[in-house]
């Protein structure tokens, strides 16, 4: 194979050509820009691996590639899985995008059996709820964002036909035991906002019933509510300053979002219940 020439590609890409040189062979590219994705260097991982595979894969290169490579690349979603403060949090981190990325080609052309859809969802929620290092912006090395890249393929998960009504709700409580976890600092990098945009885009499917929303949402409020409040003695505990971020992150989106989904009224009642009674000194009635 004749030698990557990767800063031509990237200056294509950036001119906006959006297909593989024909003198490569897609394969061989393929693999390395997915060993990229673990790269520590952002220019690698984020403006030469992720740009390019996400642009191949909506551009239609891998159409009828698209089973193979998102299962290749949901191998990367469990590289040194358990570890925190590793580099391997780039490789299951930006993994996570690639492989939305697919689902979301998949959702506009039905290019994969429904179950293999499944089983990468099965291997997103998987990875989502044991990853275990939460940073967000990482000093010379980028963003890692597990929680928010992670956001951003549960809510293309959301959006696939493949998943029905059970399916769905699974998501619904994936994404309440990332807020609710107790290992989380508190987020500031946008993670409340792309859970609530992930929720939402389960919710736009209009098949998961209220009462099922309506059980998620308290049983994240009783979790936030088992947590310690910040006080004069402390900040309290990051797993409820992360649940109360959500829940307002939430309720914005349901006020101010163009696109609504079903039940959009109900939904928002019950999102303003949860808020008062997690924070009465706020938004207590008087």
């Amino acid at each position: 194979m004749a030698k990557v020439d990767w800063s031509l590609l990237a200056r294509l890409h950036r001119d906006g050509y959006s297909r593989p040189p024909a003198e490569h062979r897609i394969t061989d590219l393929t693999a390395e820009l997915t060993e990229m994705l673990g790269s520590p260097d952002p220019a690698l991982r984020v403006e030469l691996a992720l740009e390019l595979l996400t642009t191949w894969i909506s551009a239609g290169v891998y159409d009828d590639l698209l089973p193979g490579l998102g299962d290749g690349i949901a191998t990367g979603l469990m590289t040194g899985i358990g570890e925190s403060g590793t580099d391997t949090v780039f490789r299951r981190s930006h993994s996570a995008l690639v492989l939305a990325e697919c689902i979301e080609r998949d959702t506009e052309r039905s290019l994969v059996p429904p179950n293999q859809v499944l089983n990468w969802g099965d291997r997103l929620a998987a990875w989502f709820t044991a990853e275990r290092d939460l940073r967000s912006f990482v000093p010379e090395k980028g963003w890692a964002n597990a929680v928010a890249n992670g956001a951003d393929a549960i809510g293309a998960l959301g959006r696939s036909p493949h998943l029905r009504r059970a399916e769905l709700t699974v998501l619904l409580e994936v994404i309440g035991e990332r807020a609710a976890n107790p290992l989380a600092d508190v987020w500031s990098a946008g993670e409340a906002d792309r859970l609530a945009l992930a929720s939402l885009s389960i919710m736009h499917r209009g098949i998961v019933p209220l009462d099922r929303v309506e059980a998620w949402t308290a049983d994240l409020i009783d979790i936030a509510r088992a947590e310690a409040p910040a006080s004069v003695s402390g900040p309290g505990s990051p797993a409820r300053a992360n649940i109360n971020a959500f829940l307002r992150a939430l309720y914005l989106h349901l006020s101010l979002g163009r696109n609504q989904p079903p039940g959009r009224t109900d939904i928002l009642l019950i999102v303003i219940e949860r808020l008062r009674t997690a924070q009465p000194g706020f938004f207590g009635r008087r």
